[in-house]
């Protein structure tokens, strides 16, 4: 009994009224991309006609703000966390918005930058406003239930999207999904200027460059390569050559989101027990054997589980994280993830950019083929990690 009223006590100082708020935001946030995620390539493909390289383009420009973060974020650093988060979210709840109004190329590509901008912008400000909000001994716990809280929003609104698909209009979810994240800013607002000053006045993370984490920039550079261009390939694929409607598709990322969710916490010990070499150099060999799968079997359903193996094998990317966790000096982790942000915004823009050349031509099969060929070419990469005290003497190279 005295536990867990000890138990309670510490969730309730834990979960004070601003942090409350600001769940409710992310919440809010979640829901509404999860509303237009689960109708997405539907929209592009249906409605708006795009073809394959279209779409892929689009992705390619949709990285663009989040490799240019670092000075997005020079020019508003010195604005309350709190009125970035608000201007953030009320940027991709328009942007988001607007999506329904298009009828141009052109008019898609200008929203999806507008839109990009405020969601690049509003995953820092987001986790900032948390830490500012608690002490260190708390920071873990915080962020580990906000992006609980995030998750279980997605699962939601990609759920509804699922249920409403013969109910609503495909541009409808765009305009109920935009306001639902301006609802999220206007959440925010309710936030006191100072909220997470804490976080405000520490230093902003650099770039670090450092030769011992090469391996962690190969991998990185190549998990950029795979995540970002599936994440609209994969249902690309489906719903372009086999023609799966909107609520089959939204069901299936539905059911993906939950699989990962409810599996998650098991990777994160399988992730401790064996370690990271054998973890991502063995989930590098099945990824590679999906890819063939979707390669070789024409048929839409076995196409769909693929699709499901393929998302939960991507979340095992987090032994990179911890690789660099465990071998960083604590002075070196943030900048090293951030350099580690952009390598990986890099090669998605670059890679987007490229497969959408070459699939008209080559067809989704010979792209899937050269996926195969450079997930092969992480796993020798992969089995190259040791991990070792990091080495205080030396001196990062930073950028910035």
């Amino acid at each position: 009994m005295v536990q867990r009223a000890l138990k309670g006590r510490a969730l309730s100082e834990m979960w004070t009224a601003q942090l409350l708020t600001l769940a409710v935001a992310v919440f809010l946030a979640r829901l509404g991309q999860g509303l237009m995620n689960g109708v997405a390539t539907n929209f592009y493909v249906d409605t708006l006609g795009l073809s394959g390289s279209q779409v892929l383009w689009l992705t390619s420009v949709r990285e663009v703000p989040g490799l240019l973060l670092v000075f997005l974020a020079a020019l508003i650093c010195h604005l309350p966390l709190a009125w970035r988060a608000m201007g953030s979210l009320l940027l991709m709840g328009v942007g988001f918005g607007l999506y329904a109004t298009v009828h141009s190329y052109a008019a898609l590509l200008a929203m999806v930058v507008v839109a990009s901008i405020g969601f690049h912008n509003w995953g820092p400000t987001e986790g900032a406003l948390a830490l500012g909000m608690v002490g260190k001994e708390r920071s873990g716990r915080v962020l580990g239930s906000l992006a609980s809280v995030g998750s279980l929003a997605s699962i939601v609104g990609v759920g509804l999207a699922a249920l409403l698909s013969s109910t609503l209009s495909l541009r409808a979810f765009y305009v109920v999904g935009g306001v639902v994240i301006v609802l999220g800013a206007a959440v925010v607002m309710r936030l006191p200027r100072t909220a997470g000053h804490q976080a405000a006045t520490r230093p902003v993370p650099r770039i670090v460059i450092r030769r011992r984490y090469w391996l962690y920039y190969v991998l990185t550079f190549f998990e950029g390569t795979r995540t970002q261009v599936f994440g609209a390939f994969g249902t690309l694929v489906l719903v372009q050559y086999y023609g799966l409607r909107v609520g089959q598709i939204s069901a299936l990322l539905a059911l993906s989101m939950l699989l990962n969710f409810l599996l998650a916490p098991y990777f994160g010990r399988l992730l401790d027990r064996v370690g990271e070499r054998v973890m991502l150099s063995t989930s590098y060999v099945a990824l590679a054997l999906c890819f063939v799968g979707y390669a070789t079997v024409h048929n839409a359903w076995f196409l769909a589980g693929m699709l499901l193996g393929i998302n939960l094998l991507i979340t095992l990317r987090i032994g990179l994280s911890s690789y660099v966790n465990r071998i960083a000096p604590p002075e070196d982790l943030a900048g090293t993830l951030s350099t580690g942000v952009s390598v990986n915004h890099i090669s998605s823009v670059s890679v987007s950019l490229v497969a959408g050349a070459m699939l008209e031509s080559v067809g989704y099969e010979a792209l899937c083929w050269g996926a195969v060929g450079m997930i092969l070419l992480s796993v020798p990469f992969a089995w190259a990690l040791r991990v070792e005290g990091p080495a205080p003497d030396a001196a990062p190279a930073a950028v910035g």
